[in-house]
């Protein structure tokens, strides 16, 4: 795809950005500590420690002997994305070193970030087990969504989910509902998550498609909401909110490669080049699914 810049008139130091927001999910990266270098080097090993209950003690024997199990479980990375840019050395100074000298920083915020968080989101929501609303639903009013963040921290409850590190996703329609109504009640509600944080709903869904860049109609790259191919594939819809406890979660990136080359070093052309690469991996323990509550619309 040709690059389109506009040459530089009357310069003023000022850019006219897209609003987006930075990462929203870096809450949830993992401690790199807890895995370990997998027999490939697309996967890493995820320790998983399983012990027997309490026994009898008899005065006689003393002790009933348990078994304590401590087991690795191969998790596979399934995020590796990319993008190269190029912007000729003159189109460059043309542009008040705009075109490039911006376009690391408004890349990361206006592309990355997004679809890693919406990645991110779709991922745990497609995980099997996890505890979800039965019907998808509209939620019209700060009762309506007050109602169905209770079910779900009841849901946690019964599953012996820790209170703490709790941490709620929720569009900001949604939680401007529950604050409009300004009762002890709904202020107490909230105060029972470790961490409220506010998604926009163009990142916000059960389904993603990542666009390759290459085919027809998916050059720009990027993530759109997954729309279904037949009967079986159902369609992305859009989540009103996650309570996410984070101890259930994997997130790592394992090897992010953001390289700026200068027209010297540039073997083919007299351009700026930027490439960016993140590999990773969005995941749950597999015995901690119960630590993901999902809600969606219908």
């Amino acid at each position: 795809m040709a690059n389109t810049i506009a040459l530089s008139k009357n310069y003023i130091p000022l850019l006219d950005e897209v609003y987006k927001k930075a990462s929203l999910t870096s809450v949830l990266d993992s401690d790199t500590s807890t895995a370990r270098q997998g027999a490939n080097a697309n996967e890493i090993l995820i320790p998983k420690l399983d012990m027997d209950g309490l026994g009898d003690y008899s005065r006689n024997s003393g002790y009933t002997k348990g078994d304590v199990k401590l087991t690795w479980e191969t998790v596979k990375f399934n995020y590796d994305r990319g993008r190269k840019f190029e912007v000729d050395t003159m189109d460059n100074e043309e542009t008040a070193e705009i075109a490039f000298g911006r376009l690391a920083g408004e890349f990361m915020r206006v592309k990355v970030a997004p679809e890693a968080d919406a990645f991110t989101f779709a991922t745990l929501a497609g995980i099997d087990g996890i505890s979800k609303v039965s019907n998808g639903a509209t939620l019209s009013t700060g009762s309506d969504v007050m109602d169905a963040l209770k079910v779900a921290l009841d849901k946690m409850d019964e599953d012996e989910v820790p209170e703490e590190q709790r941490i709620l996703f929720i569009t900001p329609t949604l939680l401007s509902s529950i604050k409009a109504l300004d009762t002890t009640k709904s202020r107490e509600l909230l105060d029972g998550f470790a961490q409220i944080v506010k998604v926009p709903q163009s990142r916000f869904y059960t389904a993603i498609d990542l666009l390759d860049g290459t085919t027809s109609g998916e050059e720009a790259g990027g993530y759109r909401k997954h729309v279904s191919t037949g009967a079986s594939d159902a369609a992305g819809k859009d989540i009103n909110f996650m309570v996410i406890h984070k101890p259930a979660i994997l997130k790592y990136n394992k090897h992010i490669a953001s390289n700026i080359i200068t027209p010297d070093e540039n073997q083919n052309s007299d351009a700026w080049m930027q490439k960016y690469r993140k590999y990773g991996l969005v995941d749950a323990y597999e015995n901690k699914v119960a630590g993901i509550y999902l809600h969606h619309k219908a």
